[in-house]
């Protein structure tokens, strides 16, 4: 039931600043990343959990510990790389064509000397001239322009880029599923070299993802024992799926129909689940029914099979262990042996 929710679930960003959060996603700034990675080990989360946060894997996690934070240099994008060099490049040629222009050389030689028009020198000499190139970064209009807002907004909500592709087809757009792809990584390139933190969507909100994983621990764990995720997390997770509010209250009734010994109160409790019309949840009250004087006998008596169910785990494992190599005869000797251990040992 639990492949129902998105392996990711999107809630609205509250655990942490926003611009800190996006720094610290995005794989350029790979110092704060690294930084970031040894705090929470020290902290004691270990490296799944680690990973679950940094929405990395388990691989990556392992280099970054093996790393020392002050030694790391942040990533700059190649094209935002090429730019600057070029700016420190026009700079020192500006600087030049004044040096020599303040020490009474002709602008025809300075032309020249340097291998630029007499114009291009002009503009070099003006105390208005900016080394800044205006066409740097200016997006020109294409095919996609009258979809792009459309096309960002369905792909934050998780649609594939052949849905997307199909739904803007039907409206007239005649490019190819390439080419949202291409834009998508260029709007992303864009907005990290840019700061900006407004996307086309006017109703944009900062967000961040919570694991699937850390919902499912919730189950069998309290909050304050899961690591990859907070109170405030939780409550914004509850407000987008209010149905896992009422299933952690299912099992929490269960949890006290169990050791409160009331089995009067399963009926009840198996006619609530079945009003989720979940099929999941159907199986198992199904299941539950079909036995129903055993399951409630387990809840009112003192009595059960825990002793029996432990020693077949037991052999299992060490059956299991052996790796289907070895005969019956050196099972049982096995198994004897762990029971002797175990009773001389207590």
């Amino acid at each position: 039931m639990i492949r129902k929710f998105p392996a990711r679930i999107q809630i609205p960003a509250v655990s942490i600043n926003d611009v800190e959060y996006r720094q610290l996603l995005d794989i350029n700034n790979r110092s704060k990343r690294v930084a970031f990675a040894h705090q929470k080990h020290d902290e004691g989360l270990t490296v799944n959990e680690i990973d679950l946060i940094l929405h990395s894997s388990t691989k990556t996690v392992q280099k970054y510990l093996k790393l020392e934070p002050s030694e790391i240099e942040d990533r700059i994008i190649i094209k935002e790389k090429q730019h600057l060099l070029a700016l420190q490049q026009k700079q020192q040629e500006v600087e030049n064509a004044r040096m020599l222009a303040k020490s009474g050389v002709p602008i025809e030689e300075i032309s020249k000397e340097m291998h630029h028009t007499f114009k291009t020198i002009q503009y070099y000499l003006s105390p208005d001239y900016s080394i800044e190139n205006r066409h740097y970064n200016v997006r020109i209009p294409g095919k996609l322009a009258p979809y792009e807002a459309e096309v960002i907004k369905l792909r934050s909500e998780g649609m594939t880029y052949p849905a997307i592709h199909k739904i803007i087809t039907a409206k007239g757009y005649c490019g190819s599923v390439v080419s949202l792809r291409m834009f998508m990584q260029k709007e992303k390139i864009r907005k990290q070299a840019a700061c900006c933190h407004d996307i086309a969507c006017s109703d944009y909100q900062p967000k961040e993802f919570v694991q699937r994983k850390s919902i499912t621990q919730l189950v069998y764990k309290s909050i304050d024992d899961v690591k990859t995720i907070n109170k405030v997390q939780y409550e914004q997770v509850l407000k987008t799926y209010p149905i896992i509010a009422d299933l952690y209250a299912s099992v929490k009734e269960l949890y006290e129909i169990i050791y409160s010994k009331h089995s009067d109160r399963l009926d009840a409790w198996l006619s609530r689940l079945e009003d989720y019309n979940i099929p999941e949840l159907q199986t198992y009250v199904n299941g539950i029914r079909t036995d129903i004087d055993a399951v409630k006998n387990g809840i009112d008596l003192q009595y059960n099979n825990g002793l029996a169910e432990g020693s077949v785990n037991k052999i299992k494992v060490i059956k299991r262990v052996m790796y289907g190599r070895n005969s019956f005869e050196l099972l049982k000797a096995k198994v004897l042996l762990q029971e002797q251990f175990y009773y001389k040992s207590n």
